[in-house]
């Protein structure tokens, strides 16, 4: 191993996982494993010790959200790079991987080739997403910078504002204090506003509101934090 390999961290539930990947990984001269763990709490006391160039995680681990992992390995190590290694290939996940800072975006069937350009790609400097993954990113732009498509035709703008804040994820009671409404209005307009949008969920309704421009920047990495997607 030569010393200029750049020093890796899996964060990872599943130990035949982490062990196959710790394998694959120290085939390359250049790249190094040095620590490993099966929580995201357990990652962050990790990278605290071990100072990697690299984290690869999982989005859905036991014990709390991958997102959060995200940001506290940021808060600990800011020059830290993060590749999300995961099954989940939904709008909801990819928004909010990308929204808590990941720099690449992998999914768990890649090849092995494909995990290691995603590895070198990243430690670069440079952002990376499986096929599928850019397939979607593309499709919301294009989507989101239609200027034949008005993002909210159908909401009034007390709706918009309830919008923004659930997107936040302020509580009922919370938005009905901001916006001085009762908790029974802000129910109603939450209800009327999904319905019209055709959103479900609460992270439906965020990432509507991040692919509208109805967040600022600050705020949608905000958002995320701790969301249990």
């Amino acid at each position: 191993m030569t010393h200029t390999s750049a020093r890796i961290v899996l964060v990872e539930d599943h130990a035949i996982l982490r062990e196959g990947l710790r394998a694959l990984i120290e085939l390359e001269p250049d790249l190094k494993v040095v620590g490993e763990a099966s929580t995201g709490a357990e990652g962050v006391r990790v990278v605290q010790g071990s100072n990697p160039t690299l984290v690869i995680t999982d989005l859905a681990m036991p014990g709390g959200s991958g997102l959060r992992t995200i940001d506290e390995l940021r808060a600990v190590c800011p020059d830290l790079r993060v590749l999300v290694l995961t099954a989940y290939c939904t709008d909801e996940y990819i928004a909010a991987a990308l929204g808590a800072g990941a720099d690449g975006y992998v999914l768990k069937d890649a090849s092995r080739a494909e995990l290691l350009q995603a590895i070198r790609s990243v430690i670069t400097g440079q952002k990376y997403f499986s096929e599928p993954v850019s397939a979607r990113l593309v499709s919301g732009y294009l989507r989101r910078n239609d200027p034949a498509s008005d993002p909210c035709p159908r909401i009034t703008e007390r709706e918009r504002e309830v919008l923004t804040r659930i997107a936040l994820g302020e509580s009922n009671k919370r938005v009905a204090v901001a916006l001085r409404l009762s908790v029974k209005t802000v129910e109603k307009h939450r209800a009327n506003l999904m319905r019209k949008l055709e959103l479900h969920n609460t992270a439906a309704v965020t990432l509507f509101a991040v692919r509208n421009g109805l967040l600022p920047t600050r705020d949608t990495e905000q958002s995320f934090e701790g969301r249990a997607l």
